[in-house]
């Protein structure tokens, strides 16, 4: 018999600072985007990640005070979403520690992300981080979401999910967790670097000028894609002709990203010239969709304790949630329930 799960998106943000103009385009907006789409949305600040690494306690606080500030100036509403962080619910590390009965020690050793950030010396990283995954699945299946919004970097972790789920659910005979979904990125959502067109945005970058932050005034906005770096040809007529050409490529799928337009209906307003033309209208479009976004996030972070209380009342909305499901879970696995 088919179980029927109620629609439900979930997805998180790792509180680690710098948030930038790819994590709007790829994640921000597009969370904002899902609600009222016949799903409910829940978003977490996801706090214990972060600490696989170590945090300052100082930064870590304001940091998660940012990403939810830039949840709501992106447009995802606490009273329509439920948005919390995740160290506020328990039931995230209970179901995680289950999960960890469940998950096998060779596929947390396959996972990318774990060899990319232990790096040779794999001894030395924190238990935490080799079971990273297994709090990921816990963070999704807590509250039973069908769908989670996927780029290419976390595909792996959420095969690993569904592959938790199904052994779960074979080892105990029924059908208690979904098997969720991907949300695959739609086109012209990966933003590449300003000064490296192969490589991602990235807030670890050394170079402040190959991102656009989140925080980012209108004249840095303005300034950084001014120098951003491309080539000397004159734009082509179609998207084709930029296949070999990773900067300029990169500025024209962000523009088609902020203006919702494709690369193909751009392209022939600007064909024949060059990026003296194109830089201009890109940073005054930068600007009109950025600067927006950056004075509410300024907004909000200068009520520290409004935040908190959004989080507080959002963590409650989870845990109503999460703790029946997590509470199910146990009572499957055979644990004694008296109190």
């Amino acid at each position: 018999m088919q179980t029927t799960f109620q629609p439900r998106i979930f997805s998180g943000i790792q509180p680690s600072g710098g948030l930038t103009l790819g994590n709007y385009l790829g994640a921000l907006r597009r969370f904002a985007g899902f609600q009222g789409s016949g799903a409910e949305t829940i978003y977490c600040v996801v706090d214990l990640h972060a600490i696989t690494v170590w945090q300052d306690p100082e930064k870590l606080r304001h940091n998660t005070r940012e990403v939810a500030a830039a949840f709501m100036a992106a447009g995802v509403d606490p009273a329509i979403s439920v948005l919390f962080n995740q160290s506020q619910v328990s039931q995230h590390a209970e179901l995680a520690w289950l999960f960890n009965t469940v998950a096998r020690v060779g596929w947390m050793y396959r996972m990318t992300q774990f060899k990319d950030k232990a790096g040779k010396n794999s001894e030395n990283s924190s238990l935490g981080l080799l079971a990273y995954p297994s709090l990921m699945a816990a963070d999704i299946l807590a509250y039973h979401a069908t769908a989670v919004p996927v780029g290419d970097d976390q595909k792996q972790h959420l095969e690993l999910t569904r592959d938790i789920a199904a052994k779960f659910n074979h080892d105990y005979g029924q059908e208690f967790f979904p098997i969720t979904e991907p949300l695959i990125e739609g086109s012209a959502t990966r933003v590449m670097s300003l000064r490296d067109g192969s490589k991602k945005m990235s807030k670890s970058d050394p170079s402040d000028a190959s991102r656009i932050n989140l925080t980012d005034d209108a004249d840095t906005i303005a300034q950084k894609i001014r120098k951003a770096r491309t080539d000397a040809d004159p734009l082509p007529g179609t998207f084709d002709g930029l296949a070999d050409r990773p900067e300029a490529r990169n500025l024209v799928n962000i523009y088609a990203a902020l203006s919702g337009e494709t690369p193909d209906q751009i392209l022939p307003r600007f064909e024949g010239q060059g990026f003296g033309a194109f830089k201009p209208a890109l940073a005054e479009l930068a600007v009109s969709v950025l600067a927006p976004i950056t004075t509410r996030m300024s907004d909000f972070m200068g009520d520290p304790a409004e935040i908190d209380r959004i989080l507080g009342k959002g963590a409650d909305r989870a845990t109503e949630i999460a703790q029946p499901i997590v509470e199910k879970t146990k009572e499957i696995m055979g644990m004694i329930r008296s109190r």
